[in-house]
């Protein structure tokens, strides 16, 4: 069974946005349906002792968007990307203590550490463009990467990459990889390739028939 899509997406052009100056917000002060991505999920556990380990790591940083970046610097230099040790059910806590995985794992760590901060985050996966970045002989995939809810407004951010890209096709969102997956499926089954390009189209050749 072959699977095959392909579409013209239109973006702003612009990387990912940065707001320096967001604030963060008060747990009594979050919308109602914000206060879902606080809490623990399948692959982002928060307890005592997770609680402590974030205090320790970053109590001392200004509360807001510093304190989100400086989890996100942490969590880009703490883990090592391996693609052969993908995994379906690596937890946060386990790419903690193992330092590798690949994208939902730097994702699950980063959200779990927020929560733990208290501040609200969301896991995100959709396509990563090559737009604006050096090539790469690396194989393109689907990207995992979070929202933090800062002043109001939620805010992309990608711990693997760690860097504002051009061209992010957002997916899906959720609690974790469980609510955003790739692919849901039902019985044995075997993956045998998979591809994905994302590139860039200009406005000329939109304008002409197709």
């Amino acid at each position: 069974m072959v699977f095959r899509n392909d579409a013209i997406v239109e973006d702003t052009g612009q990387p990912d946005p940065q707001v320096w100056d967001a604030l963060p917000h008060n747990v009594q002060d979050l919308p109602d349906d914000v206060l879902l991505f606080l809490l623990a999920s399948r692959y982002c556990e928060v307890g005592s002792d997770r609680n402590d380990l974030a205090g320790t790591l970053f109590n001392d940083v200004p509360p807001g968007c510093p304190r989100v970046q400086a989890i996100c610097n942490f969590v880009h230099q703490h883990v090592y990307f391996d693609y052969m040790q993908a995994r379906v059910n690596r937890t946060a806590l386990e790419t903690f203590h193992k330092r590798t995985g690949v994208c939902r794992d730097f994702t699950h760590l980063a959200i779990t550490l927020y929560h733990c901060m208290t501040i609200p985050a969301r896991y995100c996966t959709g396509y990563l463009s090559d737009i604006g970045v050096p090539p790469t002989s690396s194989p393109r995939d689907v990207s995992a990467g979070f929202e933090a809810y800062l002043g109001g407004i939620w805010h992309t951010f990608e711990p693997r990459n760690h860097v504002p890209r051009i061209g992010r096709v957002l997916m899906a969102r959720g609690c974790d990889a469980a609510d955003a997956a790739l692919t849901t499926t039902f019985g044995t089954h075997q993956l045998e390739s998979f591809k994905v390009w994302t590139d860039e189209v200009s406005d000329a050749a939109l304008r002409q028939p197709r």
